[in-house]
């Protein structure tokens, strides 16, 4: 079909065997090409136009093949990240939340979402981890800090309960009703259980609420808390072992906000709020022990010999599995380590790594590895491949070690180059089974740190474990470990120091994640994760590279200005 014009009056010209039919612009037409009319008056045109129809829309009609698979998208030598490629869209017959997340973290350890916060400094320690577990996916705690503190970070997210607050801040009774006052201030609440040390563990003396402060002024302020407090003997307690679901009664009856637990000697050892009794019906995804029915909980070790001592304490804690935390996992020292781990500790799933080859995951596989973290150098704060030069673009790295580890089993986790949704779907698609992250969620309420302010905007610290700063850490020796440069005199950075915005708390943040993943996933027209990769291999998920001006065409452009709010 060509356009070609006679005067000023453009005309469409559509070749017939023997038989030239000239349409004007304007005219009606059919998916064929011509209208009805054209075609009618001429029979060798009809019967192209009959053909026609049935070459596009007709049974049996002729579907050309569109797309890579995901081995020839990676069989161009050389490597792609997930800048460089697209998904190409499938059919859809199905709800975006009809899509199931579930998948694999380890060779026996199951996530009801695949998003695994990382093991740094500013991101993952207990509160982060509970939350995490809470919202289906699983908090890696780091190692930058004494044995004892990291056992004790995995003892609190094993004890948690959901709804109770296992470590609630007390206060002594010469406490002043200002400095109550001044502590809602600073953290966002006002109930205090009053003990004789103002500590928890000390006797129950009373409990102090914001009815009970919020109208005192002057020279009331002043006063101690045992003039406004709600008495021991005047408090509804609980004792220590009571059931959730019993306390949700007691409350539900006294009709009271708070619930103190107490042991038989009446010391607090936990508080109830009618607040967080709220959330537990909101966590149904929630990653537990099928057993327990304690959250599961990771922890990061390195390779040395002392970190075996390390390893007793955080598995006498409760650990659920180990990562072996080095920037590149194949070494002796690891292969030494994952052996055993699997002789000591069999009951432990052990994710070995970083790696980004085959070969590289061969060895560890070898070895007894449950899971394999994959990523060198692309991590937000990682500056491996520039100091280093060695590494891997992260697309590349994750499809060649998943499509080597299926074949044994053995779940991958793509670590580094995760900037949103899209690059959580891109991982998935090339055959990851879980994410971690690290600047997606270190600006997140429940990462490590305090908030700050730098030109108007609301940060927090994030850095990478080998920056300077990481490495210079006085609680621990996790970033040298990790870059193998605790012998070294002179320390080479192979990460920097930054902030990253807030965004907010993670209980709005994940879901908004997850729902993202969903849609992902049903814009490709699969209904599950497994599905994803199983179509992936069998190359009915398609890709496409990008050029740089696609890239550029596939974001925001063309706009003198324009707000970019997600969530």
């Amino acid at each position: 079909m060509l356009a070609s014009t006679e005067g000023e009056t453009p005309v469409i010209e559509v070749e017939t065997e023997g038989a030239m039919a000239q349409v004007k612009k304007g005219a009606a037409v059919t998916r064929a090409g011509v209208s009805p009319e054209v075609a009618a008056s001429s029979p060798s045109l009809e019967r192209w136009v009959g053909q026609g129809s049935r070459l596009i829309a007709g049974p049996g009609g002729y579907v050309p093949e569109d797309g890579l698979t995901a081995a020839e998208l990676m069989s161009g030598g050389f490597g792609l990240t997930y800048h460089d490629f697209l998904l190409l869209p499938g059919f859809i017959d199905f709800e975006a939340g009809d899509v199931s997340t579930k998948s694999a973290l380890t060779k026996r350890v199951t996530l009801n979402t695949p998003l695994v916060s990382s093991p740094m400094d500013t991101v993952t320690e207990s509160e982060m981890a509970v939350a995490m577990a809470l919202m289906g996916g699983i908090g890696i705690i780091h190692s930058n800090c004494p044995a004892e503190d990291q056992a004790a970070q995995v003892r609190r997210v094993k004890k948690f309960k959901q709804g109770f607050i296992t470590d609630p801040i007390c206060i002594p009774p010469t406490a002043t009703i200002e400095r109550v006052l001044e502590m809602k201030s600073e953290l966002g609440y006002s109930s205090f259980p009053v003990t004789d040390t103002g500590k928890i563990g000390g006797d129950l003396l009373g409990i102090v609420t914001s009815r009970d402060i919020d109208f005192c002024r002057g020279e009331r302020l002043q006063q101690p808390v045992t003039h406004v407090m709600t008495k021991r003997d005047e408090l509804i307690t609980a004792i220590e072992g009571i059931s959730l679901e019993d306390a949700n009664a007691t409350m539900e009856k006294s009709r009271k906000g708070k619930l103190p637990i107490v042991d038989e000697d009446g010391k607090v050892v936990a508080l109830i709020s009618r607040t967080d009794l709220k959330k537990h019906r909101e966590y149904p995804m929630a990653s537990k022990n099928p057993e327990t029915k304690e959250l599961l909980v990771g922890a990061a070790i390195g390779t040395r010999p002392q970190d075996k001592d390390r390893l007793r304490l955080l598995v006498e804690a409760g650990l659920d599995v180990v990562v072996l935390d080095s920037s590149q996992g194949n070494s002796v020292f690891q292969i030494d380590m994952i052996k055993y781990i699997k002789t000591a500790y069999p009951e432990i799933d052990v994710i070995a790594g970083n790696v980004v080859t085959a070969s590289q995951a061969k060895n560890l596989i070898d070895a007894g590895a449950d899971a394999l973290r994959v990523g060198m150098g692309s991590g937000s704060i990682c500056i491996t491949q520039e100091v280093m030069a060695c590494g891997r673009p992260q697309g590349t790295a994750v499809y060649k070690v998943a499509e080597y580890a299926r074949r044994f089993g053995v779940p991958v986790i793509a670590d580094g180059g995760i900037r949103n949704v899209g690059t959580i779907i891109k991982a998935l698609a090339l055959g990851a089974c879980c994410i971690m992250m690290g600047s997606m969620l270190a600006g997140t309420s429940e990462a490590p740190g305090d908030y700050f302010y730098q030109d108007g905007v609301r940060l927090k610290k994030y850095r990478g474990m080998g920056s300077l700063g990481a490495m210079r850490e006085k609680r621990g020796e996790a970033g040298k470990a990790r870059y193998f440069s605790e012998g070294s005199k002179v320390m080479v950075a192979q990460g920097v120091s930054g902030s990253v915005a807030d965004k907010g708390s993670l209980f709005q943040y994940i879901p908004y994640l997850v729902t993202g993943i969903q849609h992902g996933l049903q814009d490709v027209g699969v209904k599950s994760l497994v599905q994803l990769r199983s179509s992936m291999y069998c190359g009915e998920v398609r890709f496409e590279r990008r050029t740089a001006a696609a890239q550029s065409e596939g974001g925001v452009h063309g706009l003198h200005s324009y707000e970019k709010s997600l969530f």
